[in-house]
């Protein structure tokens, strides 16, 4: 798994998550999941290019179903966005890469494009 991909489970959830400054999207999956296995290079492409932006996290459910649970995952893949620890996007089931793209995209801060012009 890439550098740029946070592995999450119950001991740095808090940190990682509910405490991170800008967005967070969180893959749960499991490897048992044929399409969480095909969307993985996707997300791990998308953590490289977003890196600094915002963070890009995987949740495997078979080792935290405590934290799937509390957001109500009942399907995989789900994609969720955090702002502030919480939820304010989400994506279930495998889509393609510029899907995943555009639903980070529209969470990213205002800034980075305004200081372009600047």
């Amino acid at each position: 798994m890439s550098k740029d991909v946070v592995v999450l489970n119950n001991e740095n959830w808090k940190r990682e998550v509910a405490e991170a400054k800008g967005p967070v999207l969180v893959d749960f999956w499991a490897e048992w999941c044929p399409p969480c296995r095909m969307i993985a290079p996707s997300v791990e492409a998308l953590a490289k290019t977003y890196a600094g932006r915002a963070k890009v996290a995987k949740l495997d459910i078979d080792e935290s179903p405590e934290i799937a649970n509390a957001f109500g995952v009942r399907s995989i893949p789900t994609l969720l966005v955090f702002r502030d620890g919480k939820v304010v996007d989400a994506q279930i089931g495998a889509v393609p890469q510029s899907a995943i793209a555009r639903l980070i995209e529209s969470h990213l801060e205002p800034e980075a494009a305004s200081s372009a012009g600047a």
